[in-house]
């Protein structure tokens, strides 16, 4: 496999914001879990958060966490378990996040088979309109359940904020999870591990010092591994050169800013409009709309200019810059969360692991 296109993933930046997000997170009595989704769950970049002192690992998908499986660290399945894949997840994953019984039945089951306990958190939904129970005595008789069947272990109460509804976290909504998990405790004599708020989205709450007392864990995937958080506002004390992408120029030509008769629609069904800019100089880069969207990647060349781009191809306006590009020249872009998600995803662009003391290291 070619080294380019290539992604540049610095493993120190990631241990750093973790630290810092963690020293944070305790001064305000939260224990973090670290959310490795976004990069595919590359067991690198699991161990650089390990490093920063974050010692649950969580991943949306089974076969992320088998990824993960041999780091020194406790897992926990996001994404609410199908029923089909219980048998790895009470294998795989020591914490899951449940909202269905017959989900529940079949992990129950599962533990038994495996001699384990597996540890479950129910999810509420308080308006993001995603995963758990909307009303409250859904959740309450869902917990009476879970802590009735065997194998299973009732620890946490949680819910989703900012996913799909665009729910804020509020001091508000967190108050009544707080109060579900007292009812539930309080009815069980049980003392819940977890009070799972939110993601990433809800440290600005914490920030402000509007979390109320009772939260104790946030899901932390885009603050620790690219230093955002609710809006893509950047987070105190972290980077976000975390991720960048590094193409090569495979083409240099002089030519026309608009086509000839274009009448056709492109390969993705659309009509495309240009802008005509006269001649210029123009660049293609051996990357494509198959591996990003390429909306989601800026030039660190301020003065490159993003022309377009095809399912392999990406197409550059390179006229104004001040650097001298050839073919065979590198070009670097900055990526927002999908362009990294994106990029972490396809098989076609390699993954390059940098540690500030050791060389690059592909992962072809």
């Amino acid at each position: 496999m070619s080294a380019y296109p290539c992604i540049n993933i610095h493993l120190d930046t990631i241990t750093q914001n973790t630290k810092n997000l963690v020293t944070t997170c305790q001064s305000h009595g939260i224990t973090p879990a670290g959310v490795t989704k976004l990069a595919c769950a590359y067991p690198e970049v699991g161990q650089a958060i390990l490093d920063g002192g974050i010692y649950l690992l969580a991943d949306s998908r089974i076969a992320n966490l088998i990824k993960l499986h041999h780091l020194d660290a406790k897992k926990m399945l996001l994404r609410i378990p199908a029923i089909s894949e219980a048998d790895d997840v009470v294998h795989y994953a020591d914490i899951s996040l449940n909202s269905e019984l017959v989900t529940l039945e079949a992990l129950s089951n599962e533990a038994i088979k495996q001699h384990k306990s597996h540890q479950v958190i129910i999810m509420h939904d308080l308006g993001d309109l995603r995963e758990g129970a909307f009303y409250e005595e859904e959740t309450l008789a869902l917990s009476r359940k879970a802590i009735a069947l065997p194998g299973i272990d009732l620890v946490g109460l949680g819910t989703n904020l900012a996913c799909y509804g665009g729910v804020e976290p509020t001091a508000e909504n967190q108050n009544q999870l707080i109060t579900i998990a007292k009812k539930i405790e309080t009815e069980h004599q049980i003392k819940l591990q977890y009070l799972s708020g939110a993601s990433s989205a809800g440290l600005h709450l914490m920030l402000n010092g509007d979390l109320p007392l009772g939260i104790n864990q946030l899901r932390l995937g885009a603050s620790v591994l690219m230093g955002i958080g609710l809006n893509d506002e950047r987070i105190p004390n972290t980077r976000q050169d975390t991720f960048d992408l590094t193409a090569e120029i495979i083409e240099i030509k002089v030519k026309p800013s608009v086509p000839v008769n274009s009448t056709a629609l492109d390969a993705f069904g659309n009509k495309p409009e240009f802008i005509d800019r006269g001649l210029r100089r123009r660049a293609i880069c051996a990357i494509g709309k198959q591996d990003v969207d390429i909306d989601q990647i800026t030039p660190k060349d301020n003065n490159i200019i993003v022309i377009g781009g095809s399912s392999d191809h990406l197409i550059l306006d390179i006229d104004d810059s001040k650097i001298d590009y050839s073919v065979g020249s590198l070009v670097e872009f900055e990526l927002s969360y999908g362009g990294v998600l994106q990029c972490m995803t396809s098989e076609y662009v390699t993954k390059c692991f940098i540690k500030s003391t050791s060389v690059k290291e592909l992962l072809c």
